[in-house]
């Protein structure tokens, strides 16, 4: 017998109020404990951290490296036809907005910090060096350093992201379940998605997204301090980088109100234009060819290392680079994976399988190694060819490496000029991963509602702001680096079990098989009342994927 209309809104109703007052009790509670017991939290987030590094660097790597090579033979198996909706369906957005607003939520804030602290820390010295007998501080050591750096914001790191993105797509737009990570697990669980186990599952992404998203704000507003303190003088201090987290925040919550369809779109489209213009500065006022010889050379370095590089485990056990370095970023981008994955599911409603794994994990990477070689180009060429001060500003304070290099590509009446116009960028870039992470998690919460509550989003916009500042406070950077690898680690046992529900889900697609869902879904929940059929594949792709 078929649940009447109000046992349906009942049933939502329920299911909305235990995520809702639970998420809140959860992050709650951690504020609270941090607040109170500085000391205490933070020596018990050290000690995870340290069992994590000693003994699961292999699981990091593995789990990372699997993802990649399973989202490549996801794109070319016969299920890469398939498309993220109906049948006829059209893309919602266009490619240079779904582009701009996936690399805006993903990693532009990070970039901006990374992209020349990181090289040039790589240049005085590296595992890598010592294997290919390199000295350091070498135009051959700069090569490395740009390796590595593009290692770590290429190929397996996108892998993450676009795989959770690819399994709530499919989940939602194709077999009709809610835009949220528990559905990613249907195949595997049924209705018990709906029960505690589905609760515990979204519980986790909820508090993956959480401290991912404010290990990424952390970084974006100790360089935005850096940036007024070069410009105004505005002292860099926590208080300063507090009063910046709040400001943000209400910005950022105020566009997360607005919508994806507003706010982040046009947000995101700006980001994309200006940093169009600072990369222009560097090429033209920088060292030109040089760039144009490194973005050659370093795209052929990183395509033929990068698989060697991706299954490299440091089996030494003094060496703590790979700890400090590589499982970080894997850290960072897995408890970042419910985050972006949701985000980029949310705008790629329309697209074929095929055609979503191999754009994504094609143009943002090249994007990305761009800025890399561009920015830290630019940076390792003033070192190592040039006056050699950066090496010294970014032992001291990686905050200023951007601002160093721009001062030092010599251009007196831009300077100013190009530096403010970074910090602005540092701000956007900022909003739109605060507002990206701000929906997400009110769709969670919601159970794949697109269009959350505003109380909600409000809450948890200013709520995500308050847990970042927290964290500075409580261990700065390196507290935001903890938590985000402590994160990563129960959400990525998660992404397992849904490439294997994935996989399930597509194979059930070909056989025919329906999942016939009570509407709480299907990216609308407060629709419910009837029962719903999901698209089921067409006669003609059923043949040719059997």
């Amino acid at each position: 017998m078929k649940p009447s209309s109000t046992e349906h809104e009942t049933s939502h109703h329920k299911m909305y109020n235990i995520m809702s007052y639970g998420s809140i009790f959860m992050v709650g509670a951690f504020v609270l404990f941090s607040i109170l017991n500085v000391e205490l939290s933070n020596n018990i987030a050290n000690g995870i951290n340290l069992w994590i590094q000693t003994n699961m660097s292999w699981y990091y790597i593995a789990v990372v490296c699997f993802v990649l090579f399973f989202s490549i033979w996801v794109a070319f198996s016969r299920y890469g036809n398939i498309r993220l909706g109906k049948d006829d369906e059209k893309p919602e957005f266009g490619f240079t907005t779904w582009f701009s607003m996936l690399f805006s939520c993903a990693i532009g804030t990070g970039l901006l910090f990374w992209s020349i602290a990181e090289p040039i820390t790589y240049l005085q010295g590296n595992p890598f060096l010592d294997m290919e007998q390199i000295q350091p501080d070498t135009l051959e050591a700069a090569r490395v350093a740009l390796r590595i750096t593009m290692f770590h914001w290429g190929l397996h790191g996108w892998a993450v992201y676009i795989l959770v993105g690819l399994c709530l797509a499919y989940f939602c737009y194709r077999r009709g379940l809610p835009l949220t990570v528990r559905s990613g697990l249907y195949p595997l669980l049924g209705d018990r998605i709906y029960g505690p186990i589905g609760h515990a599952v979204d519980f986790l992404a909820i508090f993956s997204t959480l401290f991912g998203t404010a290990t990424t704000l952390g970084l974006g507003v100790s360089q935005m301090n850096a940036g007024l303190n070069y410009l105004f003088g505005i002292e860099i201090s926590s208080t300063s980088q507090v009063i910046l987290i709040v400001i943000v925040s209400i910005i950022a919550t105020i566009s997360a109100i607005s919508g994806v369809g507003r706010g982040i779109r046009i947000l995101s489209i700006w980001n994309i234009r200006l940093s169009v213009l600072v990369i222009a500065f560097f090429v033209l006022a920088g060292p030109t060819v040089f760039l144009l010889k490194m973005t050659v050379s370093g795209l052929g370095d990183y395509f033929s290392n990068f698989i060697p590089m991706g299954f490299w485990v440091d089996t030494d056990p003094n060496r703590q680079w790979q700890s400090w370095w590589t499982m970080f970023y894997w850290g960072w981008w897995l408890s970042w994976g419910p985050l972006v994955g949701m985000f980029i599911a949310r705008i790629s409603r329309g697209r074929t399988i095929r055609q979503f794994l191999l754009t994504a994990l094609v143009i943002p990477p090249l994007g990305g190694f761009i800025w890399i070689i561009v920015f830290g180009g630019t940076a390792l060429h003033i070192q190592v060819l040039g006056d050699g001060s950066l090496a010294s500003v970014v032992n001291d304070n990686m905050t200023l490496a951007l601002y160093s290099t721009i001062e030092a590509i010599n251009v007196p009446s831009l300077t100013n000029l190009v530096a403010g116009l970074t910090t602005f960028l540092i701000v956007t870039w900022f909003v739109t991963s605060a507002d990206s992470g701000t929906l997400v998690i009110c769709t969670i919460i919601s159970l794949g509602d697109k269009n959350p509550p505003r109380l909600l989003r409000v809450v948890w916009g200013l709520g995500l702001g308050a847990v970042s500042a927290i964290l500075l406070i409580a261990g700065g950077l390196d507290s935001l680096k903890t938590a985000s690898i402590i994160a990563a680690l129960p959400f990525s046992v998660v992404l397992l079990f849904m490439c294997w529900a994935l996989v399930k889900g597509l194979r059930d697609e070909a056989n025919g098989i329906c999942y016939n869902q009570q509407d709480l879904a299907g990216g609308e929940p407060k629709n419910s009342g009837h029962q719903y059929k999901p698209n089921s594949v067409s006669s003609n792709e059923a043949t040719a994927l059997n």
